[in-house]
């Protein structure tokens, strides 16, 4: 759950999570459903489905325990270098090198490195100098947790608080006036806006909706039926008729949702869609809004659910 998001956000989910399954084993038996519900919101829903893979080779392979060696770690589903490192060294005290981001602004900026920390060369050398840091301390557990702690509260992107720093007086970019260049992480790559159009289809008190497929973002997941859109001038009820062979009949706004994916900033613009005189499409089948509330949907999908549900009692 800690991998690419902060443990603030991760605290209620984890505690959800221990509650349900306790165990390893437990994990390793849920179903999938199960799974994506008790995940919802936290997003990279691949890091669940290698979860409970990893759940799994532990109780074939380790007897349902947690293996200790550092390369028995790494070989789990979904387990990286620094994965494995960061579980290795604060939960079992192993001299195991880690390398997030923090960890690489705290390096390069003690260190002088100037070189971009993502480019091979320059990367290895920092796992290098990780490796060389932890395997010279007793408390292996500590030093890492403490070099994570100081780039996310002291080591800061912007406004470092160089005077509170232990590290100061041998920081190189602390004593050149480099804080502020360092780490050199090169041009940001520009966002991509990217526009969908979704319908919450309703008849009867029930909306369409269908899962994601094995293998694109988001697998497994629900949604509603939804199309990407380009240009400006196309209107709702034409992407309508196009989509799905029929007139939209009463449609109307119903809620514009906008978040970003990786590099991509997205607007999803949500209308209701009732009693049109259409098939259902490939795999989408009728939920009523609490048989839709039971289901694992997209953030973005999530809030439309809602406001369709919102839309069923406002129409009564």
């Amino acid at each position: 759950m800690l991998q690419q998001t902060q443990v603030k956000t991760v605290i209620p989910f984890w505690e959800r999570w221990l509650r349900e399954l306790p165990t390893i084993e437990a994990a390793a038996k849920a179903s999938p459903d199960k799974l994506h519900k008790l995940w919802e919101g936290l997003g990279y829903y691949t890091r669940v489905r290698n979860l409970q893979k990893a759940a799994q080779v532990i109780c074939n392979a380790h007897g349902g325990v947690f293996p200790r060696k550092y390369e028995d770690v790494l070989a789990l589903p979904g387990i990286g270098r620094y994965t494995a490192g960061a579980i290795c060294s604060i939960a079992f005290n192993e001299p195991t090198p880690i390398l997030d981001g923090n960890v690489m602004r705290v390096l390069t900026r003690v260190f002088g490195i100037a070189e971009n920390p993502r480019e091979k060369t320059t990367n290895a050398r920092l796992w290098e100098l990780a490796a060389e840091l932890v395997a010279h301390t007793k408390d292996c557990s500590a030093l890492n947790q403490s070099l994570m702690e100081l780039g996310a509260l002291v080591c800061t992107p912007r406004n470092a608080q160089c005077l509170l720093c232990p590290l100061r007086k041998v920081c190189v970019a602390c004593r050149d006036g480099r804080v502020e260049e360092l780490p050199n992480l090169g041009e940001r790559t520009k966002a991509t806006a990217r526009r969908f159009m979704a319908f919450a289809i309703e008849r009867n008190g029930k909306f369409l909706v269908r899962q994601r497929p094995a293998g694109v973002v988001n697998a497994h997941l629900w949604e509603f039926p939804n199309v990407e859109v380009h240009g400006n001038n196309l209107h709702a009820d034409a992407v309508f008729a196009h989509e799905f062979g029929g007139a939209a009949g009463e449609l109307s706004p119903l809620v514009t949702v906008k978040h970003s994916i990786t590099r991509y900033r997205i607007t999803l613009e949500a209308f209701k869609v009732r009693a049109p005189a259409i098939r259902p499409p490939q795999g989408a089948i009728w939920k009523s809004p609490a048989q839709i509330q039971a289901l694992a949907f997209t953030a973005a999908h999530k809030r439309l659910a809602s406001a369709a549900a919102k839309s069923i009692l406002l129409d009564r």
